[in-house]
């Protein structure tokens, strides 16, 4: 059996400290040790007396397990279940062997250009390989404080001291805090697990105070602290070659525009954004593999592409195509044409977790993008990629459903400034999705094994019943299943299930229950503080129109188009638009189509109509509703 580690004196409080930058934090922390001594914990605060008495063993400063912690899973234990770098518990040790890895992609049979003229080619997805094998922290670890890895990962306790110890350890290795706050990262670049230390040290200013997953209050208290750097100055990690917000690290790693045999070409197409078309929508994904994997396929031009990928561990980002440019990320031409895509190293499928650090940095991220091209910070522009529609029947059944229903849109948004609920009139007809993520867990299925149940997780998915109670059968989607049968409660099944922060419109409440118009029917819910009122704009068919068709893109009307462009058909989606029903309205839309089949930028077109669209909450996707078939009214 290893040797129990035994605490050293890590922070000189009786003698001076060597007047060295990388040491200057050390003077600057070592106060900090007693902000929220152990004894002051309340009773019942459990995490909290563990943090205290964990920081107090290895002489690691409390603040500083508490940001490095919360930075990593905000204090969570997630059910046990790793994140998506292989971490677990409030502390994130990592453990390869136990994590294991899958792909939702090769469920579905999407093009990921969805583009009728011009489909990509693409190679089988490689199968996931294994994470980065510099993130097997949990072994370490376990020698340090002495027990087994199945404890530290189970083991909320045991997993704080195996963290404190770690830190301890890189402190003593590196001789100052900041440098072993940034080596807890496992980033493998000198920028990103800066970025990450600074992460850390801005929570620690500013504080932060939350109820975790399993029912544990936890404060850091805010105590401004400067950190003296070695390292890179995150400040300037990103060049002029990358758009970035400041203070984030950016690297670039670029998609190959690259002309290919046989007239073909790859991976995105040249555009002019915002001046050609303009930017409607930011669409997130998961990668549904590790970063290396990520970087290996984007850089290839028989592949596809997508603007940015960030990285679960520290939040680097690295930008692919510029944003002017058009990548092939979300299945739906029109939507890829007037869109950024960005990529989150992730698996919608595991029940994994993603970690605050990509949450903050991805926020920062869309954010930044926002501002940039005026795009609102809702959930009618900021999609999921289970949010884009399938452009007609044909390619429903294989759109894909990522970033799935334990992305956390909630604190997603809360980062961003823009908090999906607290809006509209008590009443109002029109509301918001916004459940209690970590309370909500519906019982899933298919998260490992299909069928199987998937481990008991906060979610910020709503699931829709065709009735007022739990027994009732879930809503049937057509375009999913067009044999008529319901949807079913398998993890990667969107067929009825509504998603934080999108807005529908009531159709009946019951006894508790509340139903919204949801492609074409009634979905049922127990709304127990599961939505907030909502103001807005709803669409109905017209007085004389039984029903109205529902498209997934906004496509020109065929005088539109120029003689050498080919006329792109605007095929209605297999559902239903009945007169009564209304939708929740997002953007009005012209009409758009960008010809570009050739390599030669110089060919592509821009076709506009006069045909006008609306931007509907029609299900788990959004759709297309012309303008002239429809009323647009306010919610009241």
């Amino acid at each position: 059996m290893p040797r129990p580690f035994r605490p050293v004196a890590l922070l000189p409080r009786r003698r001076r400290p060597k007047r060295t930058a990388g040491l200057a934090i050390l003077t600057l922390t070592a106060g900090l040790l007693a902000a929220v001594p152990a004894q002051a914990a309340p009773a019942g605060q459990q995490r909290q007396r563990d943090f205290a008495a964990a920081a107090q063993e290895f002489g690691v400063p409390e603040n500083v397990l508490l940001g490095v912690s919360y930075l990593e899973s905000r204090w969570d234990f997630n059910a046990g279940t790793p994140s998506t770098s292989a971490g677990y518990g409030p502390m994130h040790l990592t453990d390869l062997r136990e994590a294991g890895t899958g792909t939702h992609h090769d469920e579905g049979a999407e093009d990921a250009r969805g583009d009728d003229a011009r489909q990509a080619k693409l190679p089988v997805t490689p199968a996931p390989t294994t994470p980065p094998a510099g993130l097997q922290t949990i072994d370490e670890a376990s020698r340090l404080i002495g027990q087994d890895v199945a404890t530290l990962r189970t083991n909320t306790t045991q997993n704080i001291r195996g963290g404190a110890a770690l830190l301890a350890k890189y402190q003593r290795e590196t001789g100052d805090w900041n440098a072993a706050v940034a080596r807890y990262s496992g980033a493998k670049d000198t920028a990103g697990a800066q970025a990450f230390a600074d992460e850390v040290f801005d929570t620690i200013s500013r504080g932060v105070s939350r109820k975790t997953d399993d029912g544990q209050s936890v404060t850091l208290a805010a105590t401004p602290v400067s950190p003296a750097r070695d390292q890179a100055d995150t400040s300037k990690a990103g060049t002029s070659t990358t758009e970035c917000p400041k203070k984030v690290s950016c690297l670039s790693v670029p998609a190959p525009y690259q002309e290919l045999p046989k007239n073909d070409y790859g991976n995105h197409d040249k555009a002019d954004r915002p001046k050609s078309q303009k930017v409607e929508y930011i669409v997130i994904h998961d990668t549904e593999g590790y970063w290396d994997t990520a970087m290996d396929l984007v850089t290839d031009p028989t592949y596809v592409s997508w603007h940015y990928t960030i990285r679960s561990t520290d939040g680097q980002i690295a930008q692919h195509v510029p944003t002017k440019d058009v990548a092939w990320h979300a299945g739906n031409w029109y939507v890829n044409a007037k869109s950024v895509g960005i990529e989150h190293e992730g698996f919608a499928a595991k029940g994994t977790w993603y970690t605050e650090a990509m949450y903050r940095t991805s926020a920062k991220l869309v954010g930044y993008l926002a501002r940039k091209y005026d795009v609102p910070l809702d959930r009618a522009h900021i999609l999921g990629h289970d949010n884009v529609p399938g452009t007609i029947p044909a390619t429903i059944r294989g759109m894909h459903w990522d970033p799935g229903p334990y992305w956390d849109w909630s604190h997603y948004f809360d980062l961003m400034g823009a908090p999906l609920s607290g809006f509209g009139r008590p009443g109002s007809p029109l509301v918001t999705i916004t459940p209690d993520f970590a309370t909500n867990q519906p019982a899933f299925t298919g998260c490992e094994t299909a069928g199987k149940l998937c481990p008991a997780r906060g979610s910020g998915s709503v699931v829709l019943r065709s009735e007022p109670n739990d027994s009732a059968p879930l809503l049937k989607d057509i375009g999913l299943r067009p044999d008529g049968s319901a949807s079913t409660m398998a993890v990667s099944d969107i067929g009825s299930r509504a998603e934080t922060g999108q807005r529908y419109v009531v159709a009946e409440r019951r006894n508790g229950w509340t139903a919204i118009w949801y492609l074409g029917q009634k979905g049922w819910f127990r709304d127990a503080r599961t939505t907030s009122p909502a103001f807005g704009l709803v669409v109905t068919p017209k007085p004389g129109l039984a029903n109205v068709p529902v498209f997934g893109r906004a496509y020109p009307e065929p005088e539109a188009y120029p003689a050498n462009v080919p006329v792109q058909q605007v095929i209605p989606l297999p559902y239903t638009f009945s007169a009564g029903q209304r939708y929740s309205a997002g953007n009005v839309l012209g009409s758009e189509y960008f010809w570009a089949t050739t390599f030669d930028p110089a060919n592509h077109v821009v076709v506009k109509g006069k045909t006008r669209y609306v931007q509907i909450q029609f299900g788990h996707r959004v759709a297309f509703v012309k303008a002239d078939d429809v009323r647009i009214l306010p919610a009241f």
